[in-house]
């Protein structure tokens, strides 16, 4: 993959997962030479909410990924703008991916789950091809990405962890 690739992260506060998964592409990307620009949003955000201390901590606690700050970063509502801007959202939930499809329906067939995308993802194929195969599916809850959110310091690093992972596969099946 040779084209930068604009990937907007959706979660539900905009405040944990989403934000995880932005920095984890971008550093990711910026390693392995997968061009990637991320924006992240919230389908329930409360605009301008920092990230928890928790969440930050998650993300230092990688030690594949450099250290990150977040401390600029302020939680986004998602907005036409963003999905407009954007090649491919990729959701931690199923509920996300359907909150799309029902509020932004011209936007379906670019939104997707991290999970989904990371198993159904046909291999070797352009990434327009594979986001056109996997958003065409029905959300599975089965690959959600579970909200931390009212969890101690191990849940969040475990949603970390999950958001690791699967951001690496992510990236390798882009190729």
């Amino acid at each position: 993959m040779n084209e930068s690739l604009r990937v907007v992260t959706l979660c539900t506060g905009n405040v944990a997962r989403s934000v995880m998964l932005a920095a984890m592409l971008e550093a990711l990307g910026a390693d392995s030479g997968h061009p990637l620009e991320t924006r992240s949003a919230g389908t329930h955000a409360i605009e301008g909410s920092a990230v928890s201390a928790r969440t930050r901590d998650a993300l230092l606690a990688i030690d594949e990924l450099a250290p990150t700050s977040l401390n600029a970063h302020r939680s986004h509502q998602l907005e036409l703008a963003d999905l407009e801007w954007a090649d491919l959202v990729l959701c931690a939930e199923a509920d996300h991916v359907r909150y799309v499809r029902r509020v932004f329906p011209a936007f379906a067939l670019s939104c997707c789950t991290l999970g989904q995308f990371a198993r159904q993802a046909p291999l070797d194929t352009p990434w327009s091809t594979q986001v056109a195969v996997v958003s065409a599916n029905d959300p599975d809850p089965a690959l959600d990405v579970t909200d931390p959110a009212g969890g101690d310091q191990a849940v969040y690093d475990e949603c970390a962890r999950t958001l690791f992972d699967l951001a690496q596969v992510f990236l390798t099946v882009l190729g």
